[in-house]
């Protein structure tokens, strides 16, 4: 026997620990301050049962967080926006579904997470879902429903875009369709990606049964809100519209601004740099057009 041999004989074989598996879900939550609506939207996660979630936390330009503990935590140095910021999470990950909640919104029961990958699971032509958004009443505010009026809030089904408080994509679909336009920065970003995911064959789906706590806070609280809304309208109408279809929402969503009595000067600002700066046209096939009209959303409306 070599003295080799015996070498190998003495020595016990290295234990190599096992790879983590790859996580089924992540849930990534953006943030610029460590403020304790953070604190419970982290422990809503947490609180999940029958699923590990991957937890990215993604600080777009601020102080990282004292107290809060993610797996994943992204520090960028400067505010990138909303979709970029979501980009960087989604791509932090490998997992098969990825959930967007707002550092200020709160799953509201502890089975949600495992629900959303069941309905993933099963449904292999879902590309992405949105759940219910509830305010402090228990009620939802009109521009959380996705759909017309506030009345179906209740009713769950397909529907023709999501909101981005609380939602999830299945990341093949998302990255398949390049993920959100960085460049909207803020507002319509939601809408653009579905109707991009609803090109490519997906569907969306609306869970009234799963909800998240989100305070009521108006939109125009953001510096701009009405410039940024008016210009990514342009730029998503533009980019995804036949021409007669694009024509006539920018008129209707013109005059829906001018009832509300919303500044038009902003709005109409916001149009003209969406025109100077103009994406490539990519406009949506009509039986994709037809399917949001059957859906009782036209993308005119």
């Amino acid at each position: 026997m070599t003295s080799a041999t015996l070498v190998r004989e003495q020595v016990a074989p290295l234990e190599v620990p096992p790879r983590p598996l790859r996580p089924r879900l992540t849930v990534v939550v953006l943030t610029q301050c460590d403020r304790p609506e953070l604190g419970r939207a982290l422990a809503s996660v947490r609180a999940q049962r029958g699923v590990d979630p991957h937890l990215v936390l993604v600080v777009n330009g601020g102080q990282p967080p004292q107290s809060e503990v993610a797996d994943q935590l992204i520090v960028l140095p400067e505010n990138v926006g909303v979709p970029a910021g979501r980009n960087i999470g989604v791509a932090a990950t490998d997992a098969d579904v990825v959930v967007f909640l707002d550092d200020d919104a709160e799953l509201q029961g502890d089975d949600h997470l495992a629900s959303v990958l069941e309905r993933f699971d099963e449904d292999p032509d879902l590309g992405a879902m949105a759940m219910r958004i509830v305010e402090d009443t228990g009620r939802s505010q009109r521009r959380h429903v996705p759909r017309v009026g506030r009345r179906s809030a209740h009713r769950p089904g397909p529907v023709t875009h999501f909101i981005g408080a609380a939602c999830a994509v299945r990341r093949s679909a998302f990255e398949g369709v390049d993920g959100f336009d960085p460049r909207f920065f803020y507002a319509m970003e939601e809408s653009d990606l579905a109707w991009r995911l609803m090109d490519r064959g997906w569907h969306i789906w609306y869970s009234a049964d799963l909800t998240a706590f989100h305070p009521r806070t108006p939109p125009s609280r953001h510096s701009r809100y009405m410039w940024f809304l008016a210009r990514n309208r342009f730029w998503m109408a533009w980019r995804s519209l036949p021409l007669p279809l694009f024509l006539a929402h920018m008129i209707i969503w013109t005059a829906v601004c001018a009832v509300r009595r919303q500044p038009l000067r902003d709005v109409l600002a916001g149009y003209r740099e969406g025109w100077r700066t103009r994406p490539a046209r990519r406009p949506l096939g009509w039986r994709t057009v037809l399917t949001m009209t059957r859906l009782g959303r036209p993308p005119f409306v």
